[in-house]
């Protein structure tokens, strides 16, 4: 039996539009650049994979550019030539040739799976041991920043069954600002819609006490890592001090963190990233973690297109317990992405597409038309 070995890797860098300026508390996006890779196959078949970052290197140490030449110099080298079909043992590869570096890890890990996918005739899903769930529910972020905006536009998700859970990014303004905003919504919404918000960071301890009790007593469903990720013990005392759930998001990259967080007791749910972990494996890997020391799980997000969406999706649809769902709306914020077929939202959630591996193809014309080379 001969067994296929990765022939090429190619990572392109794509940027494409948003539907609207997106705000976060570090940065505004307008443009969101992809990192598209596509790995292919001695025996003919291309694995595809994605990795993406908010707003360059506004939200962490990797870039497109830099993920790009990471790949192009040190993982793909370490990868030419090697069982396309052992996954596990290309991983163990990639960790030896470079520290770090953990979006373009699970880019590449994304492609070989997609391509492992495709071989068997089975998801991405099944290779991960099975889909418990064949959507994955999918809440949308309200990030205009104007109030009567973002009530309007999730009275009109809410009507259209698209989302019935609304994330709102704080922390640009003034706390008291920022939770006027947040009520204001709360109270338009009332009980029909989850809202929680975000607010990356933005805030000092005290500011966060001052915060979340106001946020707390408005009937808000949760805070998103509310002080600097460093900040541990911090996080500590206000997930003591109130009911509402502290979410752990930039302040869980992996399992080791996921295992500090639980010991400190500094938060209630857990974000997991494919990116942050370094691919589904590591996900699934923190995910496990939390899930044993009793911590809500959240399906997070890096905004990207459908291809990393999708794979987060199918690594998602294996956990036991999702609690608090997921935010894969990263292709409903973009005009227009690189395949021919985008994933189905409806009833507030994101179907798993059934075809092997992730289940897409790339559109040549459009990749073509947004890559940053052409």
């Amino acid at each position: 039996m001969v067994l296929p070995y990765i022939e090429s890797i190619e990572a392109i860098l794509v940027d494409l539009p948003t539907i609207r300026a997106h705000q976060l508390a570090m940065t505004v996006m307008n443009v969101q650049t992809l990192v598209i890779v596509r790995l292919r196959c001695s025996d003919g078949i291309e694995g595809l994979g994605e990795a993406t970052t908010i707003g360059g290197l506004s939200y962490g140490e990797e870039s497109p550019e830099g993920i790009k030449v990471a790949i192009d110099t040190y993982l793909a080298p370490a990868l030419l030539g090697q069982n396309a079909a052992n996954v596990l043992a290309a991983v163990q590869r990639m960790e030896k040739a470079a520290r770090g570096n953990t979006f373009a890890k699970s880019a590449l890990e994304t492609a070989l799976l997609d391509a492992q996918g495709k071989r068997l005739g089975v998801p991405v899903s099944t290779l991960l041991g099975g889909a418990v769930r064949d959507t994955v529910p999918v809440l949308w972020t309200l990030a205009s920043g104007d109030t009567r905006r973002d009530i309007e536009e999730a009275e009109a998700l809410l009507d259209a069954r698209r989302h019935d859970t609304f994330k709102l990014k704080i922390g640009r303004r003034s706390v008291a600002e920022d939770v006027a905003h947040v009520c204001a919504i709360k109270r338009a919404l009332g009980k029909r819609a989850r809202v929680t918000v975000d607010v990356n960071q933005a805030w000092s301890e005290s500011q966060a006490a001052v915060g979340i009790a106001q946020l707390e007593e408005a009937g808000v469903d949760l805070v998103e890592q509310p002080v600097p990720r460093a900040h541990r013990t911090g996080m500590a005392r206000l997930a003591a001090r109130f009911v509402i759930p502290i979410m752990a998001d930039e302040a869980v990259q992996g399992p080791e963190d996921a295992m500090a967080i639980a010991r400190e007791g500094a938060a209630d749910v857990l974000a997991i990233k494919i990116a942050k972990s370094g691919g589904l494996y590591g996900a699934l890997r923190t995910a496990a973690v939390g899930d044993a020391a009793g911590i809500a799980l959240y399906g997070g997000t890096m905004l990207e297109g459908s291809i990393g969406s999708v794979a987060a999706a199918h690594a998602f649809a294996t956990l036991p317990r999702l609690e608090w769902g997921t935010e894969l709306f990263g292709p409903l914020l973009l005009v227009d992405d690189v395949v021919r077929e985008r994933p189905a939202y409806a009833d507030f959630s994101m179907r798993l597409p059934t075809g092997p591996g992730l289940g897409l193809a790339i559109d040549e014309d459009k990749l073509n038309r947004y890559r940053r080379d052409r």
